[in-house]
């Protein structure tokens, strides 16, 4: 039976590694599950595969678009299926790797359709945001949408500004679009976790970060300036240099506040990734273990 291996976790943990591996030991390609990788213009802030990895195994979702253009979790759905379709045709395992838990629930169960945001909402909202912040944010919605707040990551800024963009476009809680109706997939699914010790994963991030800085991501930052309110420049390592530009922050409280909320995503990712119990989890140098237990299920 045609098999996708999900591999997931936060984010300097090591998945990418771990999926070139698996692909080259079943022979296959990789689908890429994260949110922001696939803009061509930016590949610093997102932490890309090397243009090595993307040589040594084929990738979809990975450059695949323009910053120019909205992706969402339905498209992401739509194409990474058609994906997994592609690759079944030649091969009977496919990997799906990154840390963006909501595309991979999408390709895993499928995702509500939402409504369409209109720039002039998308634009209005974002910009208040960057004025007020994220306490502004949060305010905003505890009073507004109680039925979101009860259920919301609070900490959150994106899944925030997203709920307050439904609820200023149509004048409904995003909770009222969501069915949770799970849809079946024609294929099996393996759910694959990876993690290694906290001190780890923060030294990770941290020269993760500091490697950024000095293969010029003020530069890329600057360079996508006019496409500030896109989803995919609402997140770390995005936000804190354009808070250096704008002169509210300076370069190294800009670094260290990306350090800092790029441990907080990874936290945020694990509390995600960990409430699905069908993820099996592993140390992602674990080769042999994870293969032993792939081998197992297929």
């Amino acid at each position: 039976m045609n098999t996708a291996i999900i591999i997931a976790g936060p984010t300097a943990a090591g998945k990418t590694g771990l999926a070139i591996r698996l692909a080259q030991h079943f022979g296959t390609r990789i689908i890429s599950a994260d949110s922001r990788q696939c803009y061509r213009e930016i590949s610093i802030g997102t932490a890309k595969p090397t243009p090595e990895q993307l040589a040594a195994v084929p990738h979809y979702f990975i450059n695949s678009h323009s910053i120019k253009e909205q992706v969402s979790a339905g498209i992401y759905e739509r194409l990474a299926l058609g994906y997994a379709e592609e690759i079944f045709a030649h091969n009977p395992v496919a990997i799906v790797c990154g840390g963006t838990g909501l595309y991979i629930r999408a390709f895993a169960e499928g995702i509500d359709d939402m409504p369409a945001i209109p720039d002039a909402v998308r634009d209005h909202v974002r910009q208040a945001y960057a004025d007020h912040g994220l306490a502004w944010l949060q305010a905003q919605l505890r009073e507004r949408d109680p039925a979101f707040w009860a259920v919301a990551e609070t900490e959150n800024p994106h899944r925030l500004v997203r709920a307050l963009e439904v609820l200023e476009a149509t004048g409904q809680s995003i909770t009222t679009f969501r069915t949770a109706t799970r849809r079946e997939r024609p294929f099996r699914i393996i759910k694959i976790g990876v993690t290694i010790p906290k001190p780890e994963l923060h030294a990770n991030i941290h020269l993760r970060v500091d490697q950024m800085m000095a293969e010029g991501l003020v530069e890329e930052v600057r360079a996508v300036l006019p496409y500030r309110t896109h989803n995919a420049l609402q997140t770390v390592g995005y936000q804190e240099i354009f808070a250096y530009l704008d002169g509210h922050l300076t370069l190294p409280e800009a670094v260290t506040q990306i350090k800092d909320h790029t441990r907080q995503y990874a936290k945020r990712q694990l509390t995600w990734f960990t409430r699905d119990k069908a993820f099996q989890w592993f140390d992602p140098r674990g080769d042999d273990k994870i293969l032993s237990y792939l081998q197992s299920q297929l």
